[in-house]
Order: structure tokens, then C-alpha cells, then sequence
């Protein structure tokens, strides 16, 4: 498949890495036809704040949006919302949406994202019961998010913390329960995770850390929970937070590769040569992670597999792929990651955890593969720049605070 072949893209999903796929193919200058598919009634916006600043009620919905609805118009972007796409023929290239319309397309691009899993218990449709991925699911829990309610969240990762963070802002009584032995055990170190616990705990959350919910209780509505040790805890609102599922069913259908995600090469080409594959919903080879096949659920992730299809659609230079990267606001801190701390073997701090301001750098031998920093922007930035160009420092040296720490980056090799 040649650029000059390339006149349809066809985009499916209409969130961060679609919506980002449809404006960086037009400035890379794409003069062809661009349809954008969603199935949420609104163009395409930010996730991050919904479980942070949107929950709150500190923005509105027109703050969340990427770019104002009449760009799309603007750039010549068919924008089509409140539309599911139901089928993909490979053979004649052409999508079928809901209600029969087909369309072709010369390039299509899969950036359907991820599901939020649901509470496999009895009870888990109670009303008052909710899972937490749209702007929908927060609009509808928002009313509830009142001084002295009842809260259970169940999963313990960031977007429960975060939940938990500003429904004690707000006043709410919160309960967190947590199958494994600490929060936020798949994604940081015991130490990073003790440090939000007890700050957590400070600000009065309860943990039932090796928790193991067996039912949701209630009639019509939801009451409260009930656990397999046979305990139970009173809830007027329970927030599911147990993780996400990609969203590959229009891929397993046109017999795409699978394999926890839409499988794709370096360039996010899937098995089919015309069909990309971006976003929550994509698993490709990751540069700075020796080329491993990863899965990644991100902002970064998401505006990289635009830029990357659009340069490729496109016929530009490849693109130069950053280290993944991450973030999270609990209370007032704010946690910037960069890199991944998988396989780590010793990690180092700089700063002090009481200060609530310090970062912790975790290596794989002698090499740094991944930062936490708390309140410590500075840190964050020098981490990601080393991980980036593959530099390192040794653990003694970036432990230092007595040298700044855009100094120590600068001597780094």
C-alpha cells in the first residue's frame, strides 16, 4: 500500500487516539476524505480528568474536549457520533455501521480503546452500582457524590485512589477494598504504594487490603456489600475500578491477530497491511522496552500511535517514539511516571516520602528504566529524558541532592 494510494481513511473510535489521528493526518497534510466514528454523542475528549478535576465538578465538558466541535467541520473530518460500527469486510474494504450504511475505505485505523470489566458478582446491576470509563458513567455518578454518602470502591489501581481521593474532598464516608496485599500493586514498588496508603489513610479512607467481595447487596438499590469472610460494609454507592478489557470484538471478527490486544508491527499495522491498530486497544513493540510486544493504557500511548500512523499514512520520516509515560493527581499530589518499572531490581530515592515531595528511581542492573516522583517535576522531566536517550546514572550519584538534578542529567552517559 503506497501514500498516493491512500484517498479514505476511516477511523473507529472517537476517542483521545482517534480524534488525535484524524487532526495529525490533516496536518501532515492528508488532503483525502477522513471519517471519524463514535459511539458517545460528543466529539472526541480527555479520560484523565474524568476520575480527577470532572468528578470534582471543577470543569465542564466542553474543558474535556480535545479540540471544539467545529474544527472537525473546519478540516474537512466527518465526525460521526452516537454511531457503532458493527462489521469490517477486508475483502472489499468497507465498513458497515449500524442501520446497514457502508463505507470504503483505502486506510482504516482501529482505536477502539478498552471496556471497563464489571463486577463478576451478584448484585452488580443494582442501581447505584457503577463502572467509571465515559463521561456518561461520571455524569451519572456525580449527583450521588454527596457530604456523608456511603462509598465503596472496589480495586485499589489509580483510578480508585483517585476516586477515593475526591469523594473525601467532597466528604463522602470511603471504603477501598483491595484483593491484593497493598494499593497500586501492579504498577509501583512497596514503598511508592505504602506512601499512598498511609496518605490515604491520613485523609480517612478505610482499606480492606486482601479484601475478597462475594455480593452486592440490596433490592432495587444498592445497600451495601458483602464480603467471603461474611462481613459486610453499608454502601450508597459502589464504584467498580477493577481494571479494563481492549475492546478487540471488530478485530477477532475480520480475523485480525489477537493476543491480549490488536497485535501490530512497529508502524501499528496490524495482519492486514491496510488496517492500523493504536491506543488501549493495540499491543506493539515497544522501543525502549527491547522491542517487547506491550500493551499500554495511556495518554502518551494514545497520542504516539496517531502521530506514528499519520507520519506513516502519509509517506513522512518515522517517528522518533518516547518513553511511555504517566500520571496521577490524589489529594495534592501529584504522581508523574516515566518509563516501566517492570523487572526492576533496586530502586533509589531522592527526597524525603514525609516531605511529600521525593521521587524513587527504579534500574535493572546498572541501568535506570522507570521513575515515580511525587511533587517532584524536575525529577520527572531528567528521568524521562535519561530513559528517552537510553543514558543512565549510577544509583549513588542520582541519589545526590546535594547536585541539582538538570546538572547530573547533563553528565550523564
Amino acid at each position: 500500500m503506497s501514500t498516493g494510494e491512500i484517498k479514505r481513511v476511516i477511523i473507529i473510535g472517537a476517542g483521545q487516539a482517534g480524534g488525535e489521528t484524524a487532526q495529525r493526518l490533516r496536518q501532515a497534510g492528508f488532503a483525502g476524505d477522513i471519517t471519524l466514528i463514535g459511539e458517545e454523542p460528543c466529539p472526541p475528549y480527555q479520560r484523565p480528568p474524568l476520575s480527577k478535576a470532572y468528578l470534582a465538578g471543577k470543569i465542564d465538558m466542553d474543558r474535556l474536549l480535545l479540540r471544539p466541535a467545529n474544527v472537525y467541520s473546519e478540516e474537512r473530518i466527518a465526525l460521526l457520533t452516537s454511531v457503532k460500527a458493527v462489521w469490517i469486510d477486508r475483502a472489499s474494504k468497507k465498513v458497515r455501521i449500524e442501520g446497514g450504511r457502508e463505507l470504503p475505505y483505502d486506510a482504516l485505523v482501529l482505536a477502539t480503546g478498552a471496556r471497563p470489566r464489571k463486577l463478576p458478582l451478584v448484585g452488580a446491576d443494582l442501581d447505584g452500582v457503577h463502572l467509571f470509563r465515559t463521561a456518561a458513567d461520571i455524569d451519572a455518578i456525580r449527583p450521588r457524590f454527596v457530604a456523608g454518602a456511603k462509598l465503596v470502591v472496589i480495586g485499589a489501581g489509580y483510578i480508585g485512589l483517585e476516586v477515593a481521593a475526591v469523594a473525601r474532598q467532597t466528604g463522602l464516608d470511603v471504603t477501598v477494598i483491595e484483593t491484593a496485599v497493598r494499593p497500586l500493586a501492579r504498577v509501583t514498588s512497596p514503598e511508592v504504594a505504602g506512601f499512598f496508603l498511609d496518605e490515604h489513610t491520613r485523609q480517612g479512607v478505610r482499606f480492606l487490603l486482601g479484601g475478597q467481595p462475594a455480593v452486592i447487596k440490596g433490592k432495587e438499590r444498592v445497600t451495601g456489600v458483602g464480603l467471603a469472610d461474611g462481613g459486610e460494609l453499608p454502601a450508597d454507592i459502589v464504584i467498580a475500578g477493577i481494571g479494563v478489557t481492549p475492546e478487540t470484538t471488530l478485530a477477532q471478527h475480520c480475523g485480525l491477530t489477537i493476543e491480549n490486544g490488536i497485535v501490530t508491527d512497529a508502524e501499528c499495522r496490524t495482519s492486514d497491511p491496510h488496517i492500523f491498530a493504536i491506543g488501549d486497544c493495540a499491543a506493539r513493540p515497544m522501543a525502549h522496552f527491547d522491542q517487547r510486544v506491550c500493551r499500554l493504557e495511556s495518554v502518551h500511548n494514545a497520542v504516539e500511535g496517531a502521530k506514528i500512523v499519520a507520519g506513516v499514512l502519509t509517506g513522512q520520516a518515522a517517528h522518533n517514539v518516547e518513553a511511555p509515560w504517566f500520571w496521577s493527581d490524589q489529594y495534592d499530589l501529584k504522581l508523574q511516571i516515566a518509563g516501566l518499572f517492570q523487572g526492576y531490581d533496586h530502586v533509589v530515592f531522592r527526597g524525603v516520602m514525609a516531605d511529600r515531595s521525593f521521587a524513587a528511581f527504579y534500574y535493572k542492573g546498572d541501568r535506570l528504566i522507570a521513575v515515580d516522583a511525587v511533587n517532584r517535576p524536575g525529577e520527572y522531566l531528567g528521568a524521562k529524558m535519561l530513559i528517552q536517550s537510553g543514558r543512565t546514572l549510577p544509583p549513588d550519584v542520582i541519589a545526590d541532592e546535594t547536585r541539582p538534578m538538570k546538572e547530573l542529567v547533563a553528565s550523564a552517559r
